[in-house]
């Protein structure tokens, strides 16, 4: 390689952005070598030291150079070329300022810019004679290659190449003397260093994706009687808020879905008394903690719990993202220490299959039984990350092998895990919605673990399991699995009823107004109720579903809307009714897990359900409100604006009861630290 090669190499190079203190180091070394040789001026070639006088380049990095380490590879062009770079930027950046003073420099001892302007003119001329006769000397000597470098001449010409360079730029970074008086300086300037795109850090992306629904608003019984919702069971979104708080951010109000944050809590509601009754309904009224006007209206649903040793074959698909998003220890490290606590959970005549989806669809393990332990978790240990995401074919790869080990009267289930980024094939929530509607119809169910943040697709996943007759969780620690997967396996794996709806009519004579506090993106249309083509939330073994209104009596100062002027005529008729003493009347309608005809429960609300205070509810009745008040201050309901954090968690402290766990414990201490980050203390 010539040096014009070298040249070429180095004017396409970008030399980093110096520091301050970078800069005054290159400028102290370079005002040291042109002083010295003034200083020295009787030692033989300007030095006292027996070596060559040459340039600051050589000083530093000849040494550099003479080591074998360098020497011998091709290290040092990749470090020195650079290096040398950058050093003569440093010493030629800051342009006419440090030219002048440069040429102060040379001429210390001997002449200086104000000394010009004042000696005679004979004595100028000499001293710049004598100055150019220095400069014609100095341009004449050749830089000394050592003879270690040249025995390796190859390896070493770019470092000598780099030294004379160096020792260019410095010579003609100094003006000629003639400038003196006259003229400014002329200085060799390098090109300001840019840094290229893709040397520049990325930005940080959130690409976390919510659902958004506006709150619940209060309704008129007198215009709107009928209240119509789908169950839900999932608990993402307790667990995101959960970890936003641990990380000392409040989460995003988009986020917070309320009755998932209540649901999370296991509670002893009143179970049925065997499985032909799939679930019982409880009902209770207490005073409304954060409005004196208004009462709660509590339905607690618990699912039959299906006996360990009756549960059905259990024929499970685990559909792993593995693309590249999933490459943090928040997500496929743990999401391969969850799967392994479900297995060990699992009965030896249950089957596992493994499906993976990078770029594409990959069967890791035809379906397994687990009685061959040590094969399926060796499968999950050899998982990794790589390539983008390819979810639909992945998700049809799952539901090929789910039916190829069906069980038929057993559970087959599809458990996808994925931080929720499907960015190849039909990424829309509507395309895969249409997928897993279809693929549902064979008996199929599909249940979504959610990982990770900063990628993570809530609104995707929910839309998922919504429709695939599944249920919707969020991962963020290991105890969290253990949550999910072991200790409530039951609710989590086997299905005791489908397409599960409540229905509450009020009563206008005794309600004025109602407000139904979250299930927000669970709403339903009052004829969806009887339409069993509807599709709605299932409900698993041992389950407990929770669901509150506020509701605002007849004759309360706290009713918002106004009587409605020609009302008259109905309040008669609503009076004389036969069921005038009720409140509300409640409804359940359900379809066995197999079945396809839906069954109803019906329930009456009376002064019988009532309490006279919320200090003399139950336990679970009093710690899921506070969870509700809670819910919905992060959801920022402006309804509970004057309610503070001190009463939520003292409501919430007083209802703790049997905590085994440590569940309601955390739950306080999340409400601590919410007061905290809120910054208001309300």
């Amino acid at each position: 390689m010539t040096m014009s090669d070298d040249f070429e190499k180095l004017g396409r190079m970008n030399p980093p952005k110096a520091s301050a203190e970078a800069r005054a180091r290159a400028l102290a070394l370079a005002m040291q070598a042109f002083d010295e040789p003034q200083e020295n001026s009787n030692a033989t070639q300007g030095s006292v030291r027996p070596v060559r006088q040459s340039s600051i380049f050589n000083r530093i990095w000849s040494p550099i150079m003479n080591r074998k380490l360098l020497a011998g590879s091709a290290l040092a062009t990749l470090f020195v070329v650079p290096a040398a770079a950058f050093l003569t930027f440093e010493l030629t950046r800051d342009g006419a300022p440090f030219g002048e003073r440069a040429q102060e420099v040379a001429l210390k001892g001997e002449l200086t810019k104000e000394e010009a302007r004042q000696k005679p003119e004979p004595q100028v001329a000499a001293r710049k004679a004598a100055a150019d006769e220095r400069a014609r000397q100095q341009e004449a000597k050749t830089v000394e290659v050592p003879a270690t470098v040249e025995a390796e001449s190859e390896a070493a010409a770019p470092a000598a190449q780099a030294d004379a360079m160096a020792n260019s730029v410095a010579r003609d970074s100094v003006a000629p003397l003639s400038a003196v008086g006259g003229a400014q300086p002329q200085m060799t300037y390098l090109p300001a260093p840019t840094i290229q795109d893709e040397m520049q850090p990325a930005p940080v992306e959130n690409r976390e994706r919510f659902g958004k629904a506006d709150s619940n608003p209060v309704k008129s019984v007198a215009t709107d009687p009928v209240s119509t919702f789908s169950v839900d069971v999932d608990t993402a979104s307790y667990a995101f808020v959960r970890r936003s708080l641990m990380e000392g951010q409040m989460p995003e109000r988009d986020a917070v879905r309320v009755e998932e944050m209540v649901n999370y809590f296991p509670y002893d509601w009143p179970r049925p008394a065997s499985a032909a009754e799939p679930f019982k309904a409880t009902v209770t009224l207490t005073p409304t903690p954060w409005n004196g006007g208004t009462r709660l209206m509590h339905v607690a649903i618990k699912g039959y719990d299906v006996v360990p040793a009756e549960a059905p074959k259990a024929n499970l698909v685990f559909l792993i993202d593995v693309s590249g998003s999933m490459d943090e220890p928040d997500k496929l490290p743990l999401l391969k220490g969850a799967f392994r606590l479900l297995v060990e959970k699992l009965k030896p005549e249950d089957t596992v299959s493994i499906v993976t989806y990078a770029g594409n669809a990959g069967t890791v393990l035809e379906p397994t039984s687990v009685k061959d332990k040590a094969k399926i978790l060796q499968a999950i240990d050899t998982l990794q990350p790589g390539g983008s995401t390819a979810g639909a074919e992945g998700i049809d790869a799952a539901y090929g092998l789910a039916e190829k080990a069906f069980v038929k009267g057993g559970v087959n289930r599809i458990m996808l895990a994925t931080d929720g980024d499907f960015n190849v094939g039909p990424s829309s929530d509507e395309d895969l919605k249409r997928l897993i509607e279809e693929k549902r119809k064979s008996g199929i169910f599909l249940s979504v673990l959610g990982f990770g943040r900063g990628n993570y697709n809530d609104a995707l996943m929910q839309t998922i399991a919504q429709n695939g007759n599944g249920t919707a969780a969020y991962i963020d620690t290991l105890a969290e699995a253990q949550k999910t997967l072991v200790e409530e396996a039951g609710s989590s794996l086997f299905p005791i009823a489908k397409d599960v709806k409540l229905q509450v009519e009020f009563n206008p004579a005794a309600i004025a107004e109602y407000r139904l506090i979250g299930y927000e993106t669970r709403a339903l249309k009052r004829e969806d109720f009887n339409n069993d083509k509807v599709d709605a939330g299932d409900i698993g073994s041992g389950h407990s579903v929770t669901a509150i209104y506020e509701v605002t009596p007849k004759g309360s100062p706290a009713v918002l809307n106004d009587d409605l002027r020609y009302a008259e005529a109905e309040k008669s008729v609503a009076e004389a009714s036969p069921n005038s003493g009720e409140l509300a009347f409640l409804k359940i309608r359900y379809k066995k897990p197999d079945g396809d005809k839906s069954e109803l429960i019906t329930t009456p609300v009376t002064e019988s359900n009532a309490v006279p205070s919320l200090a003399e509810a139950s336990n679970d009745v009093r710690f899921s409100v506070a969870v509700a008040a809670f819910g919905q201050k992060l959801a920022g309901v402006t309804a509970l604006g004057d309610y503070s954090y001190d009463a939520v968690i003292d409501l919430a402290a007083a209802a703790k009861g049997a905590d085994p766990f440590g569940y309601r414990s955390e739950f306080v201490n999340l409400v601590r630290l919410s007061k905290g980050l809120g910054g208001s203390g309300k």
